[in-house]
């Protein structure tokens, strides 16, 4: 398995080439960048601009190992406006032609919601509704996925829908598509279930997989705590990833950064995803 970080573990603002430097001499041999509404990396970045981007990692010796969006928790694929359906759904397609671009395998995608706790006033939508609509996006967006050669990677997020390993591996075996499988945040995972029963369950079909640590105890956001400080068994975890052979990139999504020494974090994060993978 190979090292990743996320850029939404860097201060908001960090540009692209500040992340990349930092990663590298952090000991990373991937990070993982977001599409945005716009700027550096945009809902209209161009070709010249997705080509400076390769070329600041190609300078830097470092792999782009997924790219990741946060706008699928303004534009839902289940949502009960058609409108703001078709907008996530290009937005889907926008991700995939950038990672073609980039030279990604797989894209993290949010399949909808049926409630969002954390977003004030989100829409809740009926869960056999919200069903119906992510699978019939998600199965025609794998048509656009297998055109550009990159996997969609539906990411358990705490969204009130698909929440058990058995119902993740349901969907996916309904969308019936190599280029759909499993992005698996392990850190998502632990107020309800135990990751290690995610890998063996979703096996193969996990494309993509996020290293985050949870503290039961301290509940809501406030849980999400710094690699090895939580609950996650990481021995369990790894030993169940390497029976299901996985191999890609394992990528640390650590949020919310430090509010001092911010980069430090990415250090921290670095030594202790050594102490998991036994380097």
């Amino acid at each position: 398995m190979k090292k990743g970080i996320n850029i939404w573990s860097f201060p908001e603002g960090t540009t692209i080439a500040e992340s990349i430097r930092v990663a590298k001499a952090a000991g990373f041999e991937g990070i993982e960048l977001s599409l945005n509404e716009d700027g550096e990396l945009g809902l209209k970045t161009t070709d010249k601009e997705v080509q400076q981007i390769r070329r600041q990692l190609d300078d830097e010796g470092l792999e782009i190992c997924g790219l990741a969006t946060g706008l699928y928790w303004s534009y839902s694929m289940t949502s009960e406006q058609e409108s703001n359906r078709i907008k996530a759904a290009d937005v889907c397609k926008k991700q995939l032609e950038l990672a073609a671009a980039l030279g990604v395998d797989a894209i993290l995608v949010i399949p909808g919601a049926v409630g969002v706790d954390f977003i004030p006033g989100s829409e809740v939508v009926p869960y056999d509704k919200a069903y119906d609509r992510a699978l019939e996006a998600i199965t025609k967006l794998s048509s656009e996925a297998e055109k550009v050669g990159v996997s969609i990677g539906i990411e358990n997020v705490w969204n009130k829908f698909l929440l058990s390993p058995l119902e993740m591996r349901g969907f996916l075996d309904a969308v019936n598509s190599p280029y759909v499988g499993s992005y698996l945040d392990i850190g998502n995972v632990v107020y309800s279930g135990y990751p290690e029963h995610w890998v063996r369950i979703l096996g193969s079909r996990i494309k993509k997989v996020h290293f985050k640590d949870y503290r039961r105890e301290a509940g809501g956001l406030h849980g999400f705590v710094d690699l090895l400080a939580g609950n996650v068994d990481y021995p369990a975890v790894v030993a169940a990833l390497q029976e299901v052979g996985y191999t890609n990139y394992v990528t640390a999504e650590m949020i919310p950064h430090y509010e001092h020494h911010a980069h430090q974090i990415i250090y921290n994060t670095s030594a202790a995803m050594d102490a998991i993978l036994g380097r």
